[in-house]
């Protein structure tokens, strides 16, 4: 350890010295950077693995394509060779996952690795994150192709879905992560270009694709989270006019036809994980209102129609994640135990708030979970790079 990390180190546990002024980042860091290293030391040794390197009969893509299943489908004993059908909320094991899993894999590496550059500023950390990067989105041989056309598959139905985009909120902290690294000059003009061509290529086809409007229109966290990867590959990309697109979306869209009066969202209560749901859509919408608040305007302080803002859906739940025993809907029928984890929402709402209790809450729970479910339903794992990189607001 160099003795200029030393000393921010023992300024972060000195924080009652007059001489030490911590930031907001240096309190998530000094939260998450044990772990973050150790879990950035593993990582040093992990080969990238992409979607090549898996592959299921049932895909009718090739083997660049991002293949998965609809994961509450299963098969039919009146019918054993019909279509499957499905049984919400329960998980089928069966279906073919693999490419899910390597892409969130993927993302947790990339994003880990670039929050200890962030901690440390050595650039084994970047360099490793960048072999990630380079397998999965430059390198010919094993790449993913820029599209989502085989997503959620239903076995005998449907070969993809829209409902199948939802799976790309894997790579939100990829492309995070790409712009930290872009901004400390750690990818050569070369790579960044490509990177960023990846990006757009994949937006036109989400924004254009039958799919990609399907997953737009939709009702609840699938909507929220069409706009949220929207929101992040356009920042990375320059794209000013999705990125205004997005924001009034998220104003005039997600926010009136999602929330209500008391700043729940009923849709999700409906379902039959409506714990986990209320806090997957809530992360998801409070992501959007960090990416997209510029300096003109802080999307933390809007207020539509009918009073809903993204403030109240975060005083909604708050307290049934500080104490879930007061829950007052149906638990969910699977995972209900292992939820909360600390919550992006609380942590991006109470730095646009100065909302000291509900940081507290955050820093109290678990950061880094290990069941795989809810892993997948925590796409913001690494915040270092969300908020030490992000200090700065967009001036677009």
């Amino acid at each position: 350890m160099t003795k200029a990390i030393l000393t921010s180190l023992l300024c972060l546990v000195f924080i009652t010295s007059a001489t030490c002024q911590i930031s907001f980042a240096e309190k998530v860091a000094k939260t998450l950077s044990k772990q973050v290293l150790i879990d950035a030391n593993k990582a040093l040794d992990e080969l990238p693995i992409t979607v090549t390197a898996y592959s299921s009969e049932r895909s009718k893509g090739g083997k660049h394509d991002f293949f998965s299943e609809g994961d509450y489908w299963w098969p039919d004993s009146l019918h054993p060779n019909g279509p499957y059908i499905q049984r919400d909320g329960l998980t089928n094991p069966q279906n073919f996952t693999a490419h899910r899993l390597a892409m969130i894999r993927f993302s947790k590496a990339v994003g880990n690795l670039t929050s200890a550059y962030i901690l440390t500023k050595n650039t084994k950390y970047s360099n490793a994150a960048m072999g990630h990067l380079k397998a999965w989105l430059l390198d010919t041989a094993t790449l993913m192709n820029p599209s989502l056309l085989y997503g959620q598959a239903i076995t005998r139905k449907v070969s993809g879905r829209g409902i199948g985009i939802i799976d790309m909120i894997q790579m939100v902290e990829v492309a995070q992560s790409v712009s930290v690294l872009e901004k400390a000059d750690l990818i050569n003009n070369k790579d960044i270009i490509e990177i960023k061509n990846w990006f757009t290529q994949y937006l036109r086809w989400v924004t254009t694709h039958p799919y990609g409007i399907d997953e737009r229109e939709a009702k609840n966290n699938h909507a929220t989270c069409w706009v949220m990867q929207v929101a992040v590959f356009s920042k990375l990309v320059g794209d000013t006019n999705l990125l205004q697109y997005c924001s009034k979306r998220f104003k005039q869209v997600l926010l009136l036809g999602q929330m209500a009066p008391n700043g729940s969202f009923p849709l999700e209560l409906k379902r039959t994980k409506p714990y986990g749901y209320s806090l997957f859509n809530l992360d998801a919408m409070v992501t959007l209102a960090h990416v997209l608040s510029t300096q003109k305007e802080n999307l933390f302080d809007f207020i539509g129609t009918g009073n809903v803002s993204i403030k109240k859906g975060i005083e909604f739940m708050f307290p049934f994640i500080a104490n879930k025993a007061s829950w007052p809907y149906a638990k969910d029928v699977m995972y209900f135990d292992e939820w909360p984890v600390a919550p992006i929402s609380l942590l991006f709402g109470s730095k646009a708030t100065n909302n000291a209790g509900w940081f507290d809450t955050w820093k109290k729970l678990e950061h880094f979970p290990t069941n795989e479910e809810v892993i997948r339903n925590t796409p913001i794992r690494n915040p270092l790079i969300w908020i030490n990189n992000s200090l700065e607001k967009n001036t677009k």
